[in-house]
């Protein structure tokens, strides 16, 4: 590929800013400010490779096409439609990119949106070989992935939970719907737990006891943000709660179309959050296996995660509505009594 068919570098720099801006937004502190700088570096570093995965996943990037080339991906993107004016056009926050469109991904953007994960993929062999072999490997072209490099070589850390990530998005292509609570662990120990495990590989405190703990943490949480997102996730054509437990509560998929939910699904959802508490309580003691401002950043995570079932208890369980959002001063109040506790 020449250099001129690349996006400029300012170009490919302001995407990547942008992509890590969209920390603020989630339930918990990616790398709060206690943190010591080089930790803050290296947490952003994996928040931007798996922010930029997932946008991938879900075609929530800003610059598909321009992404495309910069991985060298021959794939193009399918033609953006002009939305009928019967459509609404106001996006949900998180889809709120030029190139996310209402309804499931037709074909054509399944297929660009697998090119884009192999490209990064293989981007992620570009990082691994720069941190083995830095004057002779190729550096990794997309700027998200380059700022890897140093964190690699410096925390030897391995590709499988990179990985795992993106196999993840790879899953979302293909499977939208999970027949038992069963599946959706499984997919959540490829979309969530290798963040908590790369955490623990960067504060250097990686045992087997803190890796179950942390899974157990990492899959709550993503549970969690699957019950807040079952509105977004239909409109893009998944459902990840599981069928055993919409037919157990006979909730159909027309009942999660709703623009509010029935007492049957705000029955289901009260289950799912009860099912996600049990899991978080079981891994928060987690929090007190650790000291310092780690000890701190865990407690936030966990807090993020009991915040955002309060959300949804305070909603009257109600997913459909609204996206409920964690309080902040909640989540700082339960923050501090983890800490202090250590689970």
């Amino acid at each position: 590929m020449s250099a001129s068919a690349q996006p400029s570098s300012e170009s490919a720099d302001r995407s990547a800013g942008g992509t890590l801006e969209k920390a603020d937004a989630e339930n918990f502190p990616v790398a709060p400010f206690f943190l010591p700088a080089a930790w803050r570096g290296d947490l952003m570093a994996v928040y931007g490779f798996a922010r930029l995965v997932d946008d991938s996943g879900d075609g929530d990037l800003a610059d598909p096409a321009g992404t495309a080339r910069l991985l060298g991906v021959e794939t193009a993107p399918p033609a953006t439609p002009t939305p009928p004016a019967t459509r609404s056009a106001t996006p949900s926050a998180r889809s709120a990119t030029p190139s996310a469109q209402p309804g499931p991904p037709g074909p054509a953007e399944v297929a660009f949106r697998l090119a884009l994960l192999d490209g990064l993929e293989q981007d992620l062999d570009r990082v691994f070989e720069s941190a083995l072999r830095p004057a002779a490997a190729e550096a990794p072209r997309h700027p998200l992935m380059r700022a890897l490099v140093p964190l690699v070589d410096r925390h030897g850390l391995t590709p499988e939970p990179f990985r795992r990530l993106i196999e993840a998005n790879r899953v979302d292509q293909t499977t939208t719907r999970y027949a038992r609570y069963e599946d959706l662990i499984g997919y959540c120990t490829l979309s969530a737990d290798p963040v908590g495990r790369l955490v623990l590989a960067i504060a250097g405190v990686s045992t087997p006891e803190r890796i179950e703990l942390s899974d157990a943490v990492c899959s709550a949480l993503q549970v969690v943000e699957h019950l807040q997102d079952v509105a977004e996730d239909l409109a893009c054509g998944r459902i990840y709660l599981p069928a055993e437990d919409l037919a157990r509560f006979g909730v159909t998929e027309q009942d999660l179309a709703a623009p509010a939910a029935g007492p049957a699904v705000r029955e289901l959802i009260a289950f799912e959050v009860g099912r996600a508490r049990t899991l978080l309580d079981r891994g928060a003691p987690l929090v007190g296996t650790v000291r310092g401002r780690l000890r701190l950043l865990l407690a936030g995570f966990t807090a993020g995660g009991y915040a955002a079932l309060a959300a949804i208890e305070a909603a009257g369980y109600d997913v459909l509505a609204q996206q409920t959002k964690p309080d902040k001063r909640r989540l700082a109040a339960k923050a501090a009594a983890i800490f202090a506790k250590g689970r």
